[in-house]
């Protein structure tokens, strides 16, 4: 069983009810009812694309998939749910970004763990934080190292009620 954690992200047709039915999805290959999810935050969008502001989360859990294969998983998860690809950082109406697989580093040419940009973004440490406080990456840093006051005061928390 490995402790995994992945981001949770959408911007369009009604991003909220896309988190939830993206968690209920999770819930399916969470096990030992060991799914934890994060507060919803709002946020604003990453590039230069003008679109609406995302809802994030985290969900952490433990899981018996391999790594490609809970890849896949969310991948499924995201199309299931009418995720296009057109244009990177740009609108979607769910976007699953694996975080963390344990403690591995995973450099695959489809999968690349730690998520290559979670440490600078705040729509990811903060939800996270508020699941695994005490959690220290695979490169030894603590996560709490990380969550700077600009970090907090980009997010605004929608709540726990999902």
């Amino acid at each position: 069983m490995t402790q995994v954690f992945v981001a949770l992200g959408a911007n369009l047709e009604d991003p909220q009810a896309q988190l939830d039915n993206a968690v209920a999805a999770l819930s399916t290959f969470a096990e030992n009812q060991s799914l934890r999810v994060s507060p919803y935050y709002r946020s604003t969008p990453m590039g230069e694309v003008v679109q609406p502001d995302y809802i994030n989360a985290v969900a952490g859990f433990e899981t018996q998939l391999p790594p490609l294969a809970l890849l896949d998983a969310l991948q499924h998860i995201e199309n299931t749910q009418g995720r296009v690809r057109q244009e990177r950082w740009g609108p979607r109406t769910l976007d699953l970004d694996l975080l963390l697989y344990g403690d591995a580093i995973i450099d695959e040419p489809r999968l690349k763990v730690p998520h290559y940009g979670m440490k600078e973004r705040s729509f990811v440490l903060v939800p996270l934080a508020a699941i695994a406080p005490d959690l220290v990456l695979p490169c030894k840093t603590p996560l709490h190292s990380l969550i700077s006051e600009k970090f907090l005061a980009e997010l605004q928390l929608l709540g726990n009620d999902h």
